[in-house]
């Protein structure tokens, strides 16, 4: 048997050893393991923060995106001692909260990366209500018309909020919020939301969760945001052919006719360094709403 290439890096300070760097990981666009691993530091000032300090799922796909993939929860055995983990509910996860670790994962052919919707220091307080928009069928333009109206009603509640894309064919959408409510008063907000756009405009979307009863109606997916689930990050890649990248857009640019396969591996850089982090506003502390007058009125 021949001698398996590796190629050894040093990362923050942090020895690794890159195996099968020239092994295809997204065939189509030319992105072997090695230069994933290279996009993905560049993008680490980004998505670590938002990142650090929740639980991480990652989906690998060791034969490249076209091979089959599994999840990871559990820290592997053979993971470095520097690599950060918290246990919850019996599984060690890792955290991802520096360069080093990203690059670590990328060799493990991590394509994606889930985050967590509460903190490791404050389990049952999510900092954000998370809306999850899917078609059911194209076009892509229903969604976008979803977010809208789901902006507008968030608006007339005084609650801001930001869209990005999931870097499949969904947007999903975010309000910052005080770090002082549980999953169970979250929900609250987001049922009332949701039924309130799906009696709305019931040709348009739905909250029925069994996929062949809805139709080609867009899923609002006010469920998903709950304790143990988890939600694309803020930049991470997705395992599908382009190398698409989960990116966060200005309500303009929604309005104007972005489309998820815009923003790719190849293309992310040049927008990060045009635009910045425009999700920079959900780790704000004084941009975070006050929901105590909503529940008060809203049914439990």
């Amino acid at each position: 048997m021949g001698v398996k290439e590796t190629r050894a890096i040093r990362v923050e300070g942090k020895e690794l050893t890159i195996s099968n760097p020239d092994k295809m990981m997204y065939p189509e666009d030319g992105i072997t393991k090695w230069s994933y691993l290279l996009h993905l530091t560049r993008l680490a000032p980004w998505m670590l923060p938002h990142c650090r300090g929740r639980w991480l799922t990652t989906i690998r796909f060791p034969d490249g995106v076209h091979g089959k993939s599994f999840y990871q929860k559990n820290v592997p055995s053979h993971a470095p001692k520097w690599v950060r983990t918290a246990v919850w509910n019996e599984v060690e996860y890792i955290l991802l909260e520096d360069t080093a670790t990203l690059a670590w994962l990328a060799n493990l052919a991590c394509l994606e990366f889930h985050l967590s919707f509460d903190r490791v220091d404050a389990p049952d307080i999510p900092p954000e209500l998370v809306f999850d928009l899917d078609p059911s069928a194209p076009p892509f333009e229903k969604v976008v018309e979803v977010a809208l109206y789901t902006k507008e009603a968030l608006d007339g509640m005084g609650l801001s909020s930001y869209v990005k894309t999931s870097g499949a064919t969904g947007l999903q959408v975010y309000v910052p919020i005080r770090r002082q409510y549980t999953f169970d008063d979250t929900r609250r907000v987001s049922r009332f939301i949701a039924m309130y756009l799906a009696q709305k405009y019931p040709r348009l979307i739905t909250i029925e969760r069994t996929v062949k009863n809805r139709g080609d109606k867009v899923y609002f997916d006010y469920l998903q945001h709950w304790r143990g689930k988890s939600l694309i990050a803020p930049y991470s890649p997705r395992a599908r052919n382009g190398a698409p990248v989960s990116t966060p857009l200005t309500w303009e640019e929604l309005k104007k006719g972005a489309r998820p396969e815009q923003f790719t591996l190849a293309t992310i850089h040049g927008r990060l360094a045009e635009k910045g982090d425009l999700f920079a506003r959900l780790l704000a502390e004084d941009s975070r709403h006050d929901l105590t007058d909503i529940l008060k009125w809203i049914p439990k």
